[in-house]
């Protein structure tokens, strides 16, 4: 099935975004997993648990700074990632940055945020109400909103994984990559639809926040009930008309949810199996993996590991004492 325009259109900013920011991202490794396998089974790790800020974030934070002026303030809203990318961001290109975060926020990534001195405000406890604040405070005091997955240059930073798994792996049948809002599969899937069509990408949600994939499946924004999720920076709502929707439902190929028992196995793999530690996110997307048993048999598959920016107190429990 041939691309459409707004596919082509996506991973064109990719490019772009790519040759933009390059100097400043870390080249993340494709890791080979630890595990050993049969009939010509293999598993990589996209390792941007190693990207600056700790998360993928900062490719699309760097993208969408870079394509704007300096001389208009931004805002934007965060469930941490994002918002931690963001603040990085802002010191490099020098704009002026508010960020607002659900009262729910990891305390570690409060905190890094507040020390690279950006304005924080809290506001709620979901991050989808959260976001609707952070607009509201766009429009009523002249900033610019700086969507965490709504906007084409963010998406675009974000494709730039896509364009690196490309360059580093001779094969790739298989990726999967954890949703929230949908910014990061977007942006992949993009790339991949473009340059490498016969790859398959699974999108990953967590059962407890599954906004944009329950979207997907209706074929129109559903708004969906929210609790508290090990994948805390996939949680939320997705914005009304947003074009992850679209872009979603046109470059996924399967989509799988994952219940916090098996979410909690797949950072236990990363942890004891494989010997990294990932936040909820990442070990979302490694859950699938393991629960996808048939179609993964015989193929290269990559997991994309989103982040490791997890709360030392939430992670513990899941995969035993820490000293």
């Amino acid at each position: 099935m041939t691309a459409s325009s707004a596919v082509l259109e996506q991973a064109a900013l990719s490019v772009a975004a790519y040759r933009r920011i390059k100097r400043w991202l870390t080249l993340t490794p494709c890791i080979p997993s630890r595990l050993s396998f049969n009939n010509d089974t293999e598993l990589v790790f996209k390792a941007d648990n190693f990207q600056k800020t700790g998360s993928f974030k900062f490719r699309g934070a760097m993208s969408k700074l870079t394509s704007l002026s300096t001389d208009v303030p931004a805002i934007t809203a965060s469930s941490g990632n994002h918002g931690l990318a963001l603040a990085t961001a802002a010191q490099i290109t020098g704009h002026d940055l508010t960020v607002v975060l659900p009262e729910t926020v990891a305390r570690e990534k409060l905190s890094r945020i507040k020390a690279l001195g950006v304005e924080t405000i809290l506001h709620s406890n979901d991050s989808g109400l959260a976001e609707l604040y952070a607009q509201k405070l766009a429009k009523e005091q002249g900033k610019i909103y700086c969507s965490p997955y709504n906007d084409p240059q963010v998406i675009a930073g974000q494709g730039t994984i896509a364009l690196e798994m490309l360059e580093q792996l001779p094969r790739l049948d298989v990726v999967y990559v954890s949703i929230g809002g949908g910014g990061l599969i977007s942006g992949i899937g993009a790339v991949l639809k473009a340059f490498s069509p016969s790859t398959r990408l699974v999108g990953v949600s967590a059962v407890n926040s599954a906004a944009l994939a329950t979207s997907i499946r209706a074929g129109y924004n559903v708004e969906v009930t929210h609790t508290n999720t090990l994948a805390d920076g996939c949680a939320g709502g997705v914005d009304e008309g947003s074009i992850t929707l679209a872009l979603g439902s046109e470059v996924i190929d399967e989509l799988i949810d994952c219940t916090e028992d098996q979410i909690a196995d797949g950072i236990r793999h990363m942890a004891w199996g494989e010997k990294m530690l990932v936040e909820g996110s990442a070990g979302l997307a490694q859950a699938a993996w393991q629960v996808d048993a048939h179609n993964r048999t015989g193929k290269v598959s990559a997991v994309v590991l989103c982040g490791a920016n997890f709360d030392r107190d939430r992670i513990a429990p899941v995969i035993g004492s820490v000293t």
